[in-house]
């Protein structure tokens, strides 16, 4: 289950019809410069109303994600009081597992194997939380909106609305947004050439479902008869891990950085640097070299997800993201140690 794709959705609620928004603000003509500007403007402050207005959201829902042919499923129980975050994500296919996070708390249970996991996580590379960030005010310069009428998903009427790359470095989006309450109830990622690498949709949804916060969390900390991990993640940046990117991805900062220690015999902990362009994240991951475990260079798809492999002198390198392949060799070909 991509449950990345899951919080993009969850939190991309509003109060207002995003056609007519958009509508509205783009009608006027202006100079082709200005245009530019205004689209990147408008598309910005959209999506910004669908996050700020998200805040009152609470809903019980169905969630299904098909992606490259695998297609899975999870209720959500989901509550936000503008102050604070819950939600519950109970699988439905592949091994059970339930994941609750509380703001940045993350507690995942596998039953199976009596364990749980319990991690801090930062929400950085995750949408909508980037419109915080430099990355958000920038997504209109690389996609542009548009209309594509309106549909019925999970019971409720929507407006669907592509947003388009204006390079090939990026996938584009079709997003169904609830006309009444606005909240996002689908959601598809589209190849170069329109195609569907992958499509999240509630297939049930209800709102205002009469969920606690203190319900949610005192099922989050019920751990007795369980193994508990907590696994160590360490702050850091690219440049004191002794590393960069010789040129800059168009449209992609940097968000975070982690390590998480490990002994080897180099002494180097894994390291994941994160990139976003406000609505595409990409992960580098970099590691000692191990002859035993890495293998073989790779290049993968899984739906939109797409990841390459390679081995960098002594370390291997990982690359991960919902970008074409083309943009992830950018980043690998880019990285360079500088100690």
């Amino acid at each position: 289950m991509n449950f990345k794709r899951f919080r993009l959705l969850a939190l991309m609620g509003c109060a207002f019809s995003a056609t007519n928004y958009i509508a509205a603000q783009t009608s006027a003509p202006v100079p082709a410069v200005a245009a530019q500007a205004t689209e990147s403007k408008n598309i910005s402050e959209w999506l910004v109303r669908m996050h700020e207005a998200s805040r009152n959201r609470s809903y019980v829902g169905t969630f299904v994600v098909s992606s490259g042919g695998v297609m899975s499923s999870a209720k959500i129980w989901h509550v936000c009081d503008g102050t604070q975050q819950i939600e519950r994500v109970e699988t439905l296919t592949g091994p059970p597992r339930s994941t609750f996070r509380h703001n940045d708390q993350v507690v995942t249970f596998m039953p199976e194997q009596k364990l749980v996991r319990a991690e801090k996580r930062e929400s950085l590379g995750l949408f909508p939380e980037l419109l915080k960030s430099s990355a958000g005010s920038h997504i209109g310069d690389f996609y542009q909106a548009r209309q594509e009428g309106r549909e019925r998903v999970a019971g409720v009427d929507a407006d669907v609305i592509a947003l388009i790359p204006k390079d090939s470095m990026r996938f584009g989006y079709r997003v169904w947004a609830e006309q009444k309450r606005g909240m996002v109830v689908k959601l598809q990622t589209l190849d170069a050439d329109g195609k569907v690498l992958e499509q999240s949709a509630f297939s049930e949804l209800q709102f205002d479902a009469p969920v606690k916060i203190e319900k949610l969390v005192q099922m989050m900390n019920k751990v007795e008869g369980y193994r508990v991990e907590k696994p160590e993640l360490i702050k850091t940046t690219a440049s004191a891990e002794g590393w960069a990117l010789k040129k800059p991805v168009a449209g992609f900062q940097p968000m975070s950085c982690h390590k998480r220690p490990r002994a080897t015999p180099s002494g180097d902990a894994p390291m994941q640097w994160v990139f976003s362009d406000g609505l595409a994240s990409v992960s580098i991951f970099v590691e000692p070299f191990d002859a035993q475990r890495h293998l073989k260079e790779s290049r993968m798809a899984m739906g939109a997800t797409q990841s390459l492999t390679r081995r960098v002198d002594a370390y291997w390198l990982t690359v991960m993201g919902e970008v074409p392949m083309a943009t992830l060799g950018l980043f690998a070909d880019g990285l360079e140690r500088k100690k």
